[in-house]
């Protein structure tokens, strides 16, 4: 055999093997509505796609676009990513749900997960957080914390999310200062640094000593230490480079372990379309170190909250509770359904102001 047709033949070999090898590899995508180094919301994400990598080496490969605005762009990301060859896409937006059922119906054999969403199919899952456990602790802190008895609030979108993290935080403030008063300002954004830190200007402007946000960015954290006189809460993650003031804890996301475990399933071929929903128990919501700022007191009785509700002791929505409007709604020792929870469109008794429809 000539040495130009063994070269040939080997060639050929090589390229087959090649392939075989990237068949062999799982490929995830990630969409996410900000930059990975938002400090937040993405980075954090963006940190479970890292652990991914690192759990299963040259098996997976992971690819990612960043800062996506939800609606058809994220559509065209999505099929971007599916006739690329993704197995398995995780678009981790709420404004992202419709666009992810779109591309889902076209692409059958491609897994997808979206985030904090509800509408679910064959080849799409939801996964979410409860993120209002963790405001029940921020929301008990602030109130011992406050002086002006204003704690201001930046509200993303008035989706039952963050409404349902208005309501918990409020609630456990007033449990220990009935005086509180909550003052809630919607940006209409998840990431945009400049209306994140007016938003936080304008509470502490109204008198607001402590601001939680349900925003991506660090900048109302920022404006804050710039304020000098202001508390604020890290918001899905740690944001510790403000503390110990302004930032005297936080509420961390903790998307890791889902992730790994879901693109095993898609490995092992045992994935199933599913909901997923879970807080601090399991471990998917983290509470950041609690700061000196705060009295040893206050934060024992933050850390025995945490406590009881990682153990189901506690539900942070427990009666008795009424609506907004005064109508009852939970009765003494009654607990909320996920339901409810998942659908929540109204604020509890004590909240002044309206939802924006």
């Amino acid at each position: 055999m000539k040495l130009s047709k063994l070269l040939a033949t080997a060639a050929v070999a090589l390229g087959l093997a090649t392939t075989a090898m990237a068949q062999d590899k799982t490929k995830v995508g990630f969409v996410y509505v900000g930059p990975i180094g938002d400090g937040g919301w993405t980075y954090e994400h963006n940190k479970g796609r890292l652990a991914l990598e690192k759990e299963f080496g040259d098996k997976v490969e992971t690819v990612f676009v960043e800062s996506v605005p939800e609606g058809p762009d994220a559509e065209r990301v999505m099929t971007q990513m599916a006739l690329e060859g993704a197995d398995l896409i995780f678009t981790t937006s709420f404004g992202y749900m419709d666009p992810t059922i779109n591309v889902a119906a076209k692409f059958p054999n491609v897994k997808f997960e979206h985030a904090t969403g509800y509408k679910r199919a064959d080849n799409v899952s939801t996964y979410s957080a409860r993120f209002y456990e963790g405001r029940a602790i921020q929301g008990h802190i602030a109130g011992k914390m406050t002086k002006s008895n204003k704690i201001g609030y930046i509200g993303s979108y008035p989706i039952p999310e963050v409404i349902r993290g208005i309501n918990s935080a409020f609630i456990h403030a007033r449990k220990v200062n009935p005086d509180v008063q909550f003052k809630i300002v919607w940006a209409y954004t998840w990431f945009d640094p400049a209306k994140e830190a007016d938003a936080a200007k304008v509470l502490i402007e109204q008198g607001a000593d402590i601001v939680l946000q349900h925003t991506d960015s660090t900048a109302p954290q920022a404006a804050a230490q710039a304020a000098g006189n202001v508390y604020t809460f890290g918001q899905a993650s740690d944001m510790a480079e403000y503390g110990p003031k302004p930032r005297i804890s936080s509420i961390i996301d903790d998307w890791a372990p889902y992730y790994i475990a879901r693109t095993k399933a898609v490995m092992d071929g045992t994935w199933t379309s599913t909901d997923t929903w879970d807080g601090i128990g399991p471990g998917m919501v983290g509470i950041g170190e609690i700061s000196s700022e705060v009295p040893e007191d206050v934060k024992a009785e933050a850390l025995a909250l945490k406590d009881a509700i990682a153990s189901g002791a506690y539900h942070p929505f427990t009666g008795p509770l009424k609506k907004q409007d005064g109508s009852d709604w939970l009765k003494e020792g009654e607990t909320a359904d996920d339901g409810t929870l998942a659908g929540m469109n109204f604020y509890v008794e004590g909240i002044e102001g309206d939802i924006p429809q």
